[in-house]
């Protein structure tokens, strides 16, 4: 049996700031009502969903694991758009929308045109594109 991965998991500080980020500049779609700990996005193939931070060790059976705090880069959530010139545009459009640059687009020597932003915790989150044309 082939392991896949079901789920990424996010565990903002503020779950509310993370989710109108995600929904209002990235463009995701959710039904969160703004109540409890919990928010999954509407997304086909891997589930993505936030838990607040301060609620794990709830999640955890009483136990608080000690994490790391800020940013720390040890992963990224990567946007793959159809075209490169789509990459351009969906960059300065998240980046006039309140996102902050970590590089802007420039292509790859293996193939793909890509960029970096942050969201308002860190989280790295790429926009690229493996097609060229566009």
């Amino acid at each position: 049996m082939a392991t896949r991965i079901d789920l990424i998991g996010i565990f903002p500080e503020n779950l509310a700031e993370m989710v109108a980020f995600y929904r209002d500049v990235l463009g995701f779609e959710i039904d969160w009502d703004g109540q409890g700990p919990y928010a999954e996005f509407k997304n086909d193939g891997v589930r993505f969903a936030m838990y607040e931070r301060k609620q794990l060790p709830t999640l955890f059976g009483g136990k608080t694991p000690g994490f790391t705090t800020g940013i720390n880069g040890t992963f990224e959530l990567a946007i793959d758009l159809p075209t490169s010139a789509d990459v351009d545009r969906e960059f300065a459009r998240v980046i006039a929308a309140g996102g902050r640059e970590v590089y802007a687009p420039r292509d790859e020597p293996w193939g793909m045109r890509s960029s970096m932003i942050m969201d308002p915790e860190g989280n790295l989150i790429e926009i690229g594109s493996w097609n060229k044309g566009g």
